[in-house]
C-alpha cells in the first residue's frame, strides 16, 4: 500500500492498493475511485464487531455505518477529501500507542484499526460542557489518517507540562496526554472575555496537533450571513447556552 498527500489548502489523500488491501471510512467521505476497487458499506469496520462496538463508535461521535475500499483483480486507487481547509496527518497506530481526536477528525484507516469513544477522568473531560464536545480514541493496530482543520501546530509536551487550550483548537493528542475539562478562572473572564467558559488541560508526556479553524467557530462565522432567521435563532441558542453555563458553573462552585 503506497499514499500521497496533494495539495495545500484542501488537500486530498489518495490511497494506491494492491489486490487484496483495503481501507475503510466513514460513509460519505469518497472522493474517488478506480474501476478495480470494491466498496461495501456495512456496521463491522472500525472496531464496531456487535453492538457495543458499534455503541462505542457512534457514542464517539463517529457514523453507524463504514465503507470499505478494496482493490479487487488488481492494482487500484481510492481518494478522500478534507471537508473544510486544512491539513491530513498519518498517525501509526499499535497497542500503548493510540490517538485521541476531536469528533470530526478520523479520515480513514486501514482494517484492524477501531474507533471508539474517548474520555479521561471523567465523563466530563470526554463531554464538553453537555454540548457534545466528543473525543474519539483511535486503537488498534494499523495507519489512521487524521483531518485537522485550518493550520496545524504540534507541541511535544514533557512530563508533567501542562498546556491550557480552547477546547475547539484540540485536534488530536497522544493518548499517554491526560486530558480534562476546566473552566477559564474568574466570572468576569467567563462572561465577558469572550472565549467561553471551558478551557481543556492537556498535560504530558506526548504530542499535541492543534487545529487553528475549529469548525464551531467556521460555522458561527457564517451563520451571520445565512438569509432568514436563522442567525437571530442561532445568536439566540448561543447566548442562552453561554448564560446557562455560567449559571452552572457558579452553582457548581457554591456547592463545593
Amino acid at each position: 500500500m503506497q499514499t500521497r498527500i496533494q495539495g495545500t489548502t484542501m488537500p486530498v489523500l489518495e490511497v494506491q492498493l494492491d489486490p487484496g488491501e483495503s481501507v475503510f471510512a466513514e460513509s460519505g467521505e469518497l472522493s474517488w475511485m478506480s474501476a478495480s476497487v470494491q466498496m461495501t458499506t456495512h456496521t463491522q469496520m472500525g472496531g464496531g464487531g456487535g453492538l457495543f462496538g458499534m455503541f462505542k463508535r457512534v457514542v464517539g461521535g463517529g457514523s453507524l455505518f463504514m465503507t470499505d475500499y478494496r482493490a479487487v483483480q488488481s492494482p487500484g486507487v481510492v481518494a478522500f477529501a478534507t471537508r473544510v481547509p486544512g491539513h491530513i496527518v498519518p498517525v501509526s497506530v499499535a497497542p500503548g500507542s493510540e490517538y485521541m481526536v476531536h469528533r470530526h477528525g478520523f479520515l480513514c484507516a486501514t482494517p484492524q484499526v477501531a474507533i471508539g469513544v474517548g474520555f479521561q477522568q471523567s465523563l466530563g473531560a470526554g463531554i464538553f460542557g453537555g454540548t457534545g464536545f466528543l473525543l474519539q480514541r483511535v486503537s488498534g493496530s494499523g495507519t489512521a489518517w487524521l483531518e485537522l482543520s485550518g493550520e496545524l501546530i504540534q507541541k511535544d509536551l514533557a512530563p508533567g507540562e501542562t498546556l491550557r487550550v480552547h477546547p475547539g483548537h484540540v485536534g488530536a493528542f497522544q493518548a499517554s496526554v491526560s486530558f480534562q475539562i476546566t473552566t477559564v478562572p474568574g466570572i468576569k473572564n467567563a462572561i465577558f472575555g469572550g472565549d467561553g467558559i471551558f478551557l481543556a488541560s492537556l498535560t504530558g508526556p506526548g504530542t499535541v496537533w492543534l487545529q487553528t479553524l475549529p469548525i464551531s467557530r467556521l460555522a458561527h462565522q457564517i451563520a451571520e450571513y445565512l438569509p432568514g432567521d436563522g442567525n437571530r435563532a442561532a445568536s439566540t441558542g448561543i447566548g442562552a447556552g453561554l448564560l446557562g453555563g455560567v449559571v452552572g458553573s457558579i452553582l457548581s462552585g457554591d456547592n463545593n
